[in-house]
């Protein structure tokens, strides 16, 4: 007889066949309930567990957020460290397969599947919540086209790369502690120094200098199979992979400016940042 979660799996798989049918997704099937327990997973961290943990273990901190804005911040950023762990880990079991490296552009592993599946359910939430707690079209834009690339795996297209640039997600941990520090009064302790240069030179390694040359490899795999797959979507991927490139550095140069101010010294011998022996001032926001 058959479990509940296993006639969970077969509806999910049933109502799945006409989409991946619809867009030549052919193992989109075995991978949709991960999607959607992903999506449902990431939903109930980011609504119940998030704010529930945050009261018990730091009070004080969560109640001083100022208004429901910052406290859906502060559940956001909780969200993002458990995906990039989840999504790091997934993606190391998704290296090494001989099946993707004699064909980096349609070879496929189920665990490439799964690793793209809990991406996909992620954007899913993301985009979701980028319109309900709406600030920026660039948000649910970006929610959106990653969701939609993810599942452009499941053709299968583009595995081999898939792990690879998920390993860009080394680096968020340590974005959200660093954002987590500043809010909890430790700005400009030994903590966050340690913190931020772990975060400096796993995102220069990870995203700069190996992504830099997954992304030649990337780019070189595209261009040899041009003539097998729409010219839109091969210039799609060709002008994403330039322009997140190109964020990186961006967002590198901006993550060297802001940790350097959280330890300027002026010339009274205080942190020029307005902070104190390592705490913050005021509340957190």
């Amino acid at each position: 007889m058959a479990t509940l979660q296993e006639r969970a799996n077969a509806f999910l798989r049933e109502i799945s066949i006409p989409i991946a049918r619809r867009f030549n997704l052919k193992y989109l099937p075995d991978h949709f309930h991960t999607v959607v327990y992903a999506a449902l997973a990431y939903t109930i961290l980011h609504l119940v567990i998030a704010p529930s943990l945050s009261q018990l273990i730091v009070p004080d901190v969560y109640k001083g957020l100022k208004g429901r804005k910052a406290r859906n911040r502060w559940n956001i950023h909780i969200v993002s460290f458990v995906n990039a762990v989840t999504l790091s880990w997934l993606a190391f079991k998704g290296l090494g397969h001989p099946e993707l490296s004699q064909d980096k552009a349609f070879g496929w592993h189920p665990s490439v599947g799964t690793a793209n599946a809990v991406a996909t359910g992620h954007f899913i939430w993301d985009a979701a919540d980028a319109i309900i707690n709406f600030t920026d079209i660039g948000f649910v834009i970006h929610g959106f086209s990653c969701m939609l690339l993810y599942s452009l795996t499941f053709r299968p297209y583009l595995g081999f790369y898939s792990p690879r640039f998920l390993l860009w997600e080394l680096s968020t941990p340590f974005l959200n502690i660093h954002w987590f520090l500043d809010k909890l009064g430790k700005t400009g302790g030994a903590l966050q120094l340690i913190n931020g240069i772990i975060l400096l030179s796993t995102f220069f390694s990870i995203r700069i200098v190996y992504g830099w040359y997954m992304s030649y490899e990337f780019l070189w795999t595209l261009w040899e199979v041009k003539d097998q797959v729409p010219t839109a979507l091969t210039a799609t991927l060709f002008i994403g992979n330039i322009i997140l490139n190109s964020l990186n550095i961006v967002w590198f140069t901006k993550m060297i400016q802001t940790i350097r101010k959280r330890f300027e010294v002026d010339t009274s011998g205080k942190p020029a940042n307005g902070k104190a022996n390592g705490k913050a001032n005021g509340k957190a926001e």
